[in-house]
């Protein structure tokens, strides 16, 4: 399986999430990216599993999930001209 993103790092502290991934490291204010997040205990936050796809970040203690490209700001254009089943 090819992996999506390489997420090196998820850290917390003075209300941000501090994330390292591909190479870049990105801060995002919990308050605006997560409600959950934001609330949760520090030991909350620390116990998080990243998505074998590399596709996003799960909380288990919180059930929150982050989608790595929804933090990026990353979209996706719809796909056309799938093939049908004959």
């Amino acid at each position: 399986m090819n992996k999506k993103h390489d997420v090196q790092r998820v850290a917390f502290r003075d209300g941000e999430m501090v994330l390292t991934v591909d190479g870049a490291t990105h801060r995002f204010e919990l308050k605006t990216i997560s409600q959950r997040l934001f609330q949760a205990t520090q030991t909350e936050r620390e116990r998080y599993e990243i998505s074998p796809s590399g596709y996003g970040i799960h909380w288990p203690l919180i059930d929150e999930d982050l989608s790595i490209d929804g933090l990026l700001g990353i979209t996706h254009a719809p796909s056309f001209g799938l093939k049908r089943a004959a």
